[in-house]
């Protein structure tokens, strides 16, 4: 019976591989409940609370019974905020109407390929990219196609590159800028030419969930250069926010109606009671005010980070400067670093991702997330050196 029922399961699913991230969480506390210390390094997850005001909207909704289905599109008054805030910091116009709230970005990433893909469609990928990319596009019988991203050229799009990879099967090319694994903010005159290379072809997606965590300067939004790109945004990051799973789409108006009667059929809508939330977040002073104390002590852990990783010999050639991740080499040590991730769980005590979760590209890389206390980040970064300096010291044996 086992047997049988293995073979009904799908291709689709057959076809996604495991998040490694969440496997080496996974071991981190299976040795946590067997009463080791473990630094956890791994998750890409705000260690801070969600700010109070926005907590407090979600709750006063709660208590006015705010726990029913809403518009499919959602709800009318988050949609003008979004817009208000795209309008802000971008000044970029958007229509509410082409904007949908869903539940979580992974879900408006889930109804855009559902949209886009046919079987066989191609979805152009930096490599290295976020590991689930590639198994939203399976999910809908796509082809991710990767194009190499090297450390020496700043883990940036090639826009000849991609100009290159275009094919009859192409239908859209996925950017994410902050970066994850890299923590890369791509420039806006590399923007304005990765549009001008596609010139229209297919649609840019560009995932800007990272956006607000950036430590000089600002991101440029897609949109400030194609005005006809699909935008994936949500509250996860920027407003520690990842349990409540809220965040949306802003589409090009061929693609609103399509995507709607998807929502409408999958998700039915977003919760009621986080979309006010939400608002929030993006219209109540004291949150600003919050996200900007969070966004200072990310970048004093980062520059801790990057100082302790320079002091053990592993200095990271293009400085990170979004999100809350250090993708650093570790080629002198191994050539397979997804058991070398493992070992250095076991080993020292440190949760650190294998960069292999991140495509083909990522080998011979470890991602670093410094969304902990600094304190944490110290005793791992000590853990980290400790590990190193005795792996060269077997080298020279």
């Amino acid at each position: 019976m086992e047997a049988q029922c293995r073979q009904q399961v799908s291709s689709r699913a057959r076809c996604i591989s495991p998040f490694l991230v969440m496997e080496v969480m996974e071991r981190a506390k299976a040795l946590e409940r067997a009463g080791r210390s473990i630094m956890h390094l791994e998750v890409g997850e705000p260690d801070f609370p969600t700010p109070r005001a926005i907590l407090e909207a979600g709750v006063r909704a709660l208590r006015d019974g705010r726990t029913h289905y809403t518009h499919s599109l959602g709800h009318l008054e988050l949609r003008e905020s979004i817009c208000g805030w795209y309008r802000r910091e971008y000044q970029v116009e958007v229509s509410p109407e082409r904007v949908i709230v869903t539940a979580g970005s992974s879900a408006a990433i889930s109804l855009i390929m559902a949209a886009l893909l046919e079987p066989g469609s191609e979805v152009l990928l930096s490599d290295p990219h976020y590991a689930c990319y590639p198994n939203f596009i399976c999910a809908f019988d796509g082809v991710p196609v990767r194009i190499p991203v090297r450390e020496e050229e700043g883990f940036q799009f090639d826009p000849e590159a991609v100009r290159a990879h275009l094919g009859p099967a192409s239908r859209a090319i996925l950017l994410n800028s902050p970066a994850n694994p890299t923590g890369i903010v791509t420039p806006l005159e590399r923007l304005g030419a990765l549009c001008a290379a596609i010139d229209g072809r297919i649609p840019i997606l560009s995932d800007e969930i990272y956006h607000g965590l950036v430590y000089g300067g600002r991101a440029h939004s897609i949109l400030e250069v194609c005005p006809d790109a699909v935008v994936i945004n949500g509250f996860s990051k920027l407003f520690a926010m990842t349990g409540w799973r809220l965040g949306y789409a802003i589409l090009p108006p061929y693609l609103v109606r399509p995507i709607q009667k998807l929502q409408q059929n999958l998700f039915i809508c977003a919760a009621d009671f986080v979309q006010i939330a939400a608002r929030a977040a993006l219209e109540e002073p004291s949150v600003a005010q919050d996200v900007a104390g969070m966004r200072r002590a990310y970048d004093e852990r980062r520059q801790a980070v990057l100082a302790r990783l320079a002091a053990m010999g592993l200095p990271v050639k293009v400085v990170p400067t979004g999100a809350f991740y250090v993708f650093f080499a570790v080629r002198e040590f191994t050539s397979d670093v997804y058991p070398f991730a493992f070992r250095i769980l076991e080993e020292a005590g440190v949760a650190v991702t294998p960069g292999v979760d991140f495509g083909p590209g990522g080998e011979g890389y470890l991602r670093l997330s410094y969304a902990n206390s600094l304190e944490n980040l110290e005793e791992g970064m000590t853990r980290l050196a400790r590990f190193f300096e005795r792996e060269r010291e077997r080298a020279t044996r």
